[in-house]
């Protein structure tokens, strides 16, 4: 499919959102709240679960199935109190020594003026900062949109999985087309050009997996998140080394993963 197709795809409101992957994947979820600042955030869902045998620290954003409920997850677009959040559990699931699951679907960040006020970039920022060199693993998957800074601050990561239809972009087709060609009716055109397909950032070096989604997606998934945790190991200190090393490389061997 070209880049509008799978943004159309992404988009479908039937696909199977964060807590749908959650109640497929891991057992015993038990869900937390509050960042301990200012209060909780409905976007973004963190908690603690079993993954088979495996306790591990599940972080996602909800965008809600029908109208009440997405105006409820705010759409999916999260305050700074849902990265801050995140980021809490992130750092509980390093001092226990649990691996972090994320599943990103999300346009961006919420970019009100409140969000603002309270602090929306920074908030994302200490998150890209702390998940750098977290000393526990960390596996993000792309479940269905992947938008600018709002996904980046749940997916730096030693393993990063995308669906087949889900898309990854430094910013919304919409966003771009009103910043290249001041016309946001350009939409199909920007997301062709943004080349944020799974297969595209595949060939880039961008991402490890892209998971299919003619399969039963979520046994496909939870087999390779568990194959995964089995080769990324425990040792937090090489592990972050790692991971830091992996984002310094990014677009240095571009040439190489474009040819």
């Amino acid at each position: 499919m070209n880049g509008y197709e799978v943004l159309t795809e992404a988009r479908n409101p039937s696909r199977l959102s964060a807590l749908d992957f959650i109640s497929r994947l891991f057992t015993d979820f038990t869900e937390l709240h509050g960042d301990r600042r200012y209060g909780d955030d409905n976007a973004v869902i963190g908690g603690l679960a079993f993954l088979g045998d495996i306790p591990v620290t599940i972080i996602g954003i909800e965008k809600g199935k029908n109208t009440e409920e997405r105006i409820m997850r705010n759409f999916g677009e999260a305050m700074p109190e849902g990265y801050r959040k995140a980021l809490r559990l992130m750092k509980q699931a390093e001092k226990f020594h649990r691996p972090v699951i994320c599943l990103v679907d999300t346009v961006g960040a919420y970019c009100g003026t409140e969000a603002e006020q309270r602090g929306q970039g920074q908030a994302i920022a200490e998150n890209l900062y702390e998940m750098s060199a977290l000393k526990t693993p960390i596996i993000s998957v792309i479940i269905g949109e992947g938008g600018s800074g709002g996904a980046l601050a749940l997916a730096v990561a030693d393993r990063i999985f995308m669906l087949e239809n889900a898309y990854f972009s430094v910013v919304s087709p919409e966003s771009c087309a009103s910043i290249l060609w001041k016309d946001a009716t350009k939409v199909k055109e920007a997301a062709d050009a943004l080349k944020f397909t799974a297969e595209d950032l595949k060939g880039f070096g961008l991402i490890d997996e892209v998971i299919p989604e003619r399969s039963v997606v979520a046994e496909t998934l939870k087999d390779k998140i568990i194959k995964a945790l089995a080769e990324l190991g425990g040792d937090g200190g090489k592990l972050a080394a790692a991971r830091y090393g992996r984002y310094r490389k990014m677009g240095v061997d571009y040439d190489k993963h474009s040819n």
